[in-house]
């Protein structure tokens, strides 16, 4: 017989016992435990350590004998009693009847048991005597009591944790002087790392060993049952494969001590199962009402699973180790779970549980009716800035609404969610919100909620906000708040949809705080465009005065301000800003704000020289960015990171840097071009300068395409002049470094010398000479990063100056 673990102290009771046996003292031992926790092992390794020539009688009740009369003791008496003629009568007459327990019976059942211990001594060893017939356990209780002179050791493995069973038949045997109680206590975990050993015939793992303890919780025959079957999935002990390891095992503890208590313990059972539907710290009043049992009936079953060791005792009530709850929810089907969870919701939701508890099992039902539960869990769910269950709640609610008010009402509040979650999810929701809603003055409405300066980043995430200002800007009376934030959002990204019915709203209206975010996005745009940074920053002032208190931060307006200051030369302006965008972000608690007031501030920082500081503002920016899923303010961060990295004379660590990710497709041009600027740099700095060239070119055709020509937004041209001058080419280095105005200039007619070339700018001299080379309009315009349109304004002053009508006269014009 292999050797108990853990059961020193239990042997040594018993070997005391046993000594007590030899010299003609009786012994009535209890040994409890609960279900696997090596009861019937124990009881075998007493009877192997009884004193030679000793008389054991065996018995093992079960439930389904349990209305026999007289079945266990007859068990115990058959084997011994089939030879005698006599005593076969006296047997029978005892157990005969209607199987009362009167006491000539039990006296007869006495004698005989005297009788057999006349020559040897006997032991009586009952397995689960909790399960044996009433009558048995009566004759039980009387020949324990009468054992005083009698060389008689009773054995009886019983359930729980106390001296009374179930059905109470030690009870009243524990103030009998020679009565000994056992209990079985849970292997530890040394004994348990040494089974496994013997079991696999291999030290296991330290984390394979602890894993088995957790799994079976020193239960030895869930560990048994464990180890067989690690055996048979070929499981290495010394480097063990975790998840399949718990697979294993919870099966086995599913099939061991959950199947027993299923069979034995039905109300238990169903008390489980609904504890592993409702989840941690159910209240066991709701567990009662789900079970439709009365309160006696649930306090004994949580006992029978305390005892068990699968449950706490609480309050509240807890499993010991969640793989048990995985155990047991592994036993219900999907059919029955999602009733279970159904009526948990409903329940739930009449005794006014918190919104969060009901969700979770709406969750996991197909109800329709708790679309308002979700939202309220939703809304509590974002107070307590969780907002990973927020957007689950919301979806659900979504998924299970057909009405188109509702859906629109789902839409605009999941958009704000995700807005501090998902700013790409944000910026699809804002799409479908422009679709949905029933009215335009509604979509605006919802719209502007979502109405972060991080969308201006990306041309899906602005284009609702900029059609709906189209369609508002169209209307004969529209509302002067949305119609000024919708441009202002369509401004910052480049767009002037709505400007001029937006700029007299502005300038006839009050200096409000729609009016402020307007100026803001206003004065960005000005600057962007070089021609009147007087005009900007009066513009950014105006956005940044103090105005009447919002009920949400003034984003918008601060952003473009910021942007304004730094394109025009005020970086401590923009800083100052960029403080008050931080403070705003934090107080209201916009991670996409917070993320792009980082971005600026790291850009105002590489202004004043401090790089080290723009370093870490854009890692930082980065960092945040990507937490709520906005790609392209995390790409426009890494490439301002990798510029103060190349300031700092770390090229390669630059390069690294924005290697990966690709740009994304959506990406604004200024973001585009901003990579485009980097990359350029890191070209030139590894001596590479037809790249840097063609990168930079690149960077300046994107800007100008979209109306940016302020070489203080991103200095392009003195990039490509440098690579230009490194390449050779110092009449290409001069005009492209010479400032654009000339392009913005009124045109006038010239009266000067047509065949002077000193008549000409270092720029119209540029054109001259590659329309000389052949190249067309179009080719002119790709090569010197400028629209066809500047060019054809290039070449009409230029044949002014020179008298000429056309392309094909400029060569004899200039004398060449």
């Amino acid at each position: 017989m292999a050797p108990l673990l853990h059961r020193d102290r239990e042997l040594a009771v018993f070997r005391e016992a046993v000594d007590g046996l030899r010299s003609g003292r009786p012994t009535v031992a209890s040994i409890l435990g609960e279900n696997g926790t090596g009861k019937s092992s124990l009881l075998g390794a007493v009877v192997e350590m009884l004193p030679p020539r000793s008389r054991v009688l065996r018995a093992r009740c079960h439930p389904s004998e349990s209305h026999f009369a007289y079945g266990m003791v007859r068990q115990l008496f058959d084997p011994v009693l089939s030879s005698g003629e006599r005593t076969r009568r006296q047997f029978d007459r005892a157990s005969g009847g209607d199987g009362a327990a009167t006491h000539d019976l039990l006296l007869d059942l006495f004698h005989i048991t005297r009788d057999l211990v006349a020559d040897h001594p006997v032991v009586i060893a009952i397995d689960d005597l909790s399960f044996a017939d009433t009558p048995s356990l009566g004759w039980f209780s009387y020949i324990a009591r009468r054992l005083d002179d009698l060389p008689v050791m009773m054995v009886a493995t019983l359930p729980g944790g106390t001296p009374a069973g179930p059905a109470g038949p030690a009870a009243d045997l524990g103030k009998l002087p020679y009565a000994r109680f056992v209990q079985l206590r849970p292997l530890c975990a040394t004994c348990t790392a040494d089974f496994v050993a013997e079991a696999m015939g291999a030290p296991p793992d330290v984390e394979l060993a602890a894993l088995c303890h957790t799994l079976s919780q020193g239960n030895p025959l869930v560990l048994r049952e464990l180890t067989s079957r690690m055996l048979q999935a070929r499981i290495n002990p010394g480097e063990p494969d975790a998840e399949q390891v718990l697979e294993i095992g919870t099966a086995a503890l599913s099939d061991t001590v959950l199947e027993w208590l299923h069979d034995h313990d039905p109300v238990a059972s169903e008390l489980l199962t609904q504890l592993a539907v409702m989840g941690p710290d159910t209240d066991t009043t709701v567990a009662a009402i789900l079970l439709s049992q009365g309160e006696p009936q649930v306090r004994q079953a949580r006992r029978a699973l305390v005892q068990a060791g699968l449950v706490t005792e609480g309050p509240p009530v807890r499993f010991r180790d969640p793989l048990i709850r995985a155990a047991v929810l592994s036993r219900i089907d999907n059919r029955t779970r999602i009733g279970l969870h159904e009526r948990g919701a409903a329940l739930l939701d009449r005794l006014g549980a918190p919104a969060a508890q009901t969700a979770e099992h709406l969750m996991l039902t197909d109800s329709d009716w708790g679309v308002p539960v979700l939202r309220r869990a939703a809304t509590e769910a974002v107070a307590a800035r969780e907002y990973d269950d927020a957007t689950r709640y919301l979806r659900r609610a979504l998924a299970r609404s057909d009405d188109p008010a509702t859906i629109h009402e789902l839409t605009s509040q999941l958009g704000t969610v995700e807005l501090r979650h998902d700013l790409d999810a944000c910026a699809r929701h804002a799409e479908a919100l422009a679709t949905t809603a029933p009215d335009l003055t509604r979509r605006a409405g919802s719209l502007l909620d979502l109405a972060s300066p991080a969308l201006a980043a990306s041309t899906v995430g602005v284009r609702p906000f900029v059609t709906t200002a189209h369609e508002l800007a169209a209307v004969a009376d529209p509302p002067r708040e949305p119609l000024l934030r919708l441009t202002a959002q369509g401004l910052l990204s480049g767009h002037r949809t709505g400007l001029r019915r937006s700029l007299r709203m502005a300038v006839s209206g009050a200096r409000d705080a729609a009016a402020q975010e307007f100026s803001g996005a206003l004065a960005a745009m000005v600057a962007a465009s070089g021609r009147y940074p007087d005009t900007a920053r009066r513009l950014a002032t105006r956005a940044t005065g103090e105005g009447p208190r919002e009920d949400r931060p003034a984003g918008t307006g601060l952003v473009g301000a910021a942007l304004a200051f730094g394109w025009t030369g005020r970086p401590d302006e923009a800083l100052d800003v960029c403080a008050r965008i931080l403070r705003d972000a934090r107080t209201w608690d916009q991670p996409d704000l917070h993320a792009l007031g980082l971005l600026l501030r790291s850009d105002a920082g590489h202004r004043r020289g401090e790089y080290a500081g723009s370093l870490r503002d854009a890692l930082d920016a980065r960092e945040g960015a990507e937490l709520i899923g906005a790609r392209v303010l995390a790409t426009a961060a890494r490439a301002c990171g990798a510029r103060a990295l190349i300031r700092l004379d770390r090229a390669e660590d630059a390069a690294a840097l924005v290697r990966e990710p690709t740009t994304p497709t959506d990406a604004h041009p200024l973001v585009k071009s901003m990579v485009l600027e980097v990359q350029g740099l890191i070209a030139a700095a590894a001596g590479d300068h037809a790249t840097a060239l063609s990168l930079f070119l690149d960077c300046g055709h994107r800007l100008s395409a979209r109306g940016i020509t302020n070489p203080a937004c991103l200095p392009w041209r003195a990039h490509a002049a440098r690579a230009y001058t490194a390449l050779g080419e110092h009449s290409a280095a001069r005009t492209i470094a010479a400032e654009p105005s000339a392009s913005h200039e009124h045109d006038a007619p010239d009266t000067r010398q047509p065949h002077a070339r000193t008549v000409l700018t270092p720029a119209e001299q540029r054109v001259v000479e590659l329309v000389r080379q052949g190249m067309s309009s179009m080719e002119v315009a790709e090569r010197l990063c400028l629209s066809k349109r500047t060019i054809d304004t290039h070449l009409g002053r230029i044949y002014r100056k020179l008298g000429i009508r056309g392309r094909h006269e400029l060569s004899g014009a200039l004398g060449l």
